[in-house]
């Protein structure tokens, strides 16, 4: 019997009596069973949402804490004393806090917030749904995946209250600074935690990848072809196949970085000597070794954390569009490309290595290449969008945002990819511009985009629009008026992880320009608290869904009834007979993929109940009625 099979046959004993089966078996379940130690996707999808979003708000307060020593570096902030004790001195951000802040910021947003927040909510939530499936391959390695993720943030937050302070040689741990713990204090206990911890959510996301990519190929409903299937699914289907193709080689140069710190071996290190210690005895290793092995998940990371944003933003564009996606078949197709090129370029980081000059020329044309398809992505976007009937929700316009700061940062990696461009501003204020832009600002934005289009289906009730526009006005605008300026002082020379510019004469032309960046910082972070209310008032007082598909979607994961039990369909499964984007087609608004082709005039599939657009009664009324 093969998975379907047994999760259908599971399914059909769930449900074996229709809605009230279905109630009668979650009554048996305890709080616990259900929503922590859940194996039910959706409930795994909200987890990683939630903890992503805490860690979004402990990264996005560390970024304002070493902005107010950037821009006012003279400044005393007395209350900082009381928020981060002894961190601060006399109002002051100290050195050692500031590089320790930016660190751990750096790794807690790409990996925990960016990957863990953004794949696993939306791969979780959305895969099974999408597809036809009653729940992921293996429930089991779902819950797992999560509680090492869980698990991992734990530790790595834990190294905030070790003596020694968290990890502070930058979120690419390069060595020597990594690999010994006489270099600084942060290089110390917290070093050792946060590698614990990364190796931690590294067998989150393999876990976690490995069962996305088994439910996408084995577990699709009858009809569902893989050209079938949503581009959000192509999205997080791609980023898990990097994700376990690349993930491995950075959990190899942790264990060597272990060894090295704790086993006497010199892997990474050679002909080091530290003041007021003298000469150490590793002969033999070499730190540009751990930069391969990191970079070659490094830049494949750039795109685990993209495709599934890219993916969302496409099937959000083509909703509220009401068009067709603009070419499906090349927009999978650059996805797969984008795969491809993402193993090949990694070395794009390391053109000031003293790399041979003629391969970092192959490095600057695969470099180069990556941006075609990408570019291919942007022109069926902007086609998507030309002549729609557009609809202007708050998860539209994070699409549109998404395209917008994509192509801009985009645009920039023109210059970093050119070797000899780059050897001039790597390390700079261009480079933070260029992927805080292009990775860490389009990808919130595909985030928030998912979570406003798809909040409904998650949590049976409407987030608040007027919100969600301020929200993303207050967003969009922060974010370039952060990020923008910064590309004129990389330009400039201005180096980054400095503490202190202040004495620096060729940067004090940029003194009210930091403040200003600062301050911009500061509005921007607090207006995610409007998103934060919102979130968490809409979940227990927003407005409750009426109808099973608010936003007349194709897709099947609308289908299901308001709220959702485990099993996803109470009844069989449906059959797909289409693509999920036939919208605004022979004078139909939209056609569901349940809709048999040559069927779409048969009232039985144009009915208001069949295309989920009837009002239903409130879910407690009718389990009442279930009842009596």
């Amino acid at each position: 019997m093969n998975n379907e099979a047994v999760l259908q046959a599971g399914a059909a004993t769930l449900h074996v009596a229709g809605d009230h089966g279905e109630a009668h078996h979650h009554h048996k379940q305890s709080f616990i069973t259900k929503y922590i130690f859940s194996q039910d996707h959706k409930t795994i999808g909200k987890q990683f949402l939630i903890t992503g979003i805490i860690w979004a708000l402990i990264g996005g307060f560390m970024s304002v804490l070493f902005r107010l020593q950037l821009g006012f570096p003279d400044t005393s902030f007395p209350w900082l004393s009381t928020v981060i004790g002894h961190w601060a001195k006399d109002g002051h951000i100290t050195a050692e806090a500031y590089y320790s802040l930016t660190t751990i910021h750096g790794t807690v947003m790409i990996f925990f917030v960016l990957t863990g927040g953004l794949s696993g909510t939306f791969a979780n939530f959305l895969i099974p749904l999408q597809i036809g499936a009653r729940d992921m391959a293996s429930p089991l390695m779902n819950m797992l995946s999560y509680w090492f993720f869980f698990t991992a943030s734990v530790i790595m937050l834990s190294s905030f209250f070790v003596e020694t302070g968290p990890f502070a040689g930058g979120w690419t741990a390069y060595p020597p600074l990594s690999a010994l713990g006489d270099a600084s204090p942060g290089s110390k206990t917290g070093m050792d935690l946060w590698l614990a911890s990364l190796i931690l959510f590294v067998v989150s996301q393999l876990l976690a990848g490995l069962n996305y990519i088994s439910t996408v190929l084995n577990m699709r409903t009858k009809g569902m072809s893989m050209m079938r299937m949503p581009l959000s699914t192509w999205g997080v289907f791609l980023q898990a196949v990097l994700g376990v193709l690349s993930f491995p080689v950075l959990f190899a140069g942790f264990i060597l970085l272990i060894f090295d710190r704790h086993f006497g071996t010199s892997f990474y290190l050679s002909d080091i000597y530290i003041q007021g210690v003298g000469a150490l005895p590793h002969e033999g290793g070499n730190a540009i070794l751990y930069q391969h092995l990191f970079w070659f998940l490094g830049h494949p990371e750039v795109y685990i954390v993209i495709l599934p944003a890219m993916g969302i933003v496409s099937e959000v564009m083509s909703t509220n569009g009401r068009k067709p996606i603009f070419g499906y078949s090349a927009m999978v197709m650059s996805m797969f490309a984008i795969v491809v090129l993402a193993f090949l370029v990694w070395a794009h980081h390391m053109f000031v290595t003293g790399m041979n000059p003629f391969l970092g020329s192959i490095f600057v044309l695969l470099t180069l290449l990556i941006a075609v398809p990408s570019a291919i992505k942007v022109f069926n976007w902007l086609t998507t969008l030309w002549k729609g009937n557009l609809r202007f929700t708050p998860g539209m316009l994070f699409a549109i945002g998404f395209v917008s700061v994509f192509i801009s940062g985009g645009l920039t990696g023109i210059y970093t990819g050119n070797s000899a461009i780059d050897i001039h501003i790597h390390d700079t204020y261009f480079i933070i511009a260029h992927f805080h832009l292009v990775m860490g600002v389009a990808a919130f934005f595909g985030m928030f985009c998912g979570v406003y289009h798809w909040f409904p289906k998650m949590y049976g009730r409407h987030m608040n629009n007027t919100l969600g526009y301020i929200h993303f006005w207050v967003t969009l605008v922060g974010a370039y008026l952060i990020f923008w300026p910064m590309h004129y002082e990389g330009l400039a020379g201005m180096p980054r992880r400095y503490y202190d510019y202040s004495s620096w004469e060729s940067f004090k032309q940029f003194v009210e320009l930091n403040r200003f960046i600062s301050i911009c910082v500061i509005i921007t972070f607090a207006a995610q608290f409007l998103f934060l209310f919102n979130f968490f008032h809409s979940i227990f007082k927003g407005r409750k869904l009426t109808v099973k598909n608010p936003w007349k979607s194709n897709a099947l994961e609308w289908t299901t009834p308001i709220n959702v039990g485990h099993g996803n369909w109470p009844g069989e499964i449906p059959e797909v007979h289409r693509w999920p984007y036939d919208y605004s087609k022979d004078g139909h608004d939209f056609i569901p993929q349940t809709v048999p082709v040559g069927e779409e005039d048969n009232p039985l599939y144009t009915s208001a109940e069949f295309t989920g657009i009837k009002v239903e009664e409130e879910p407690a009324k009718a389990h009442t009625k279930a009842h009596a």
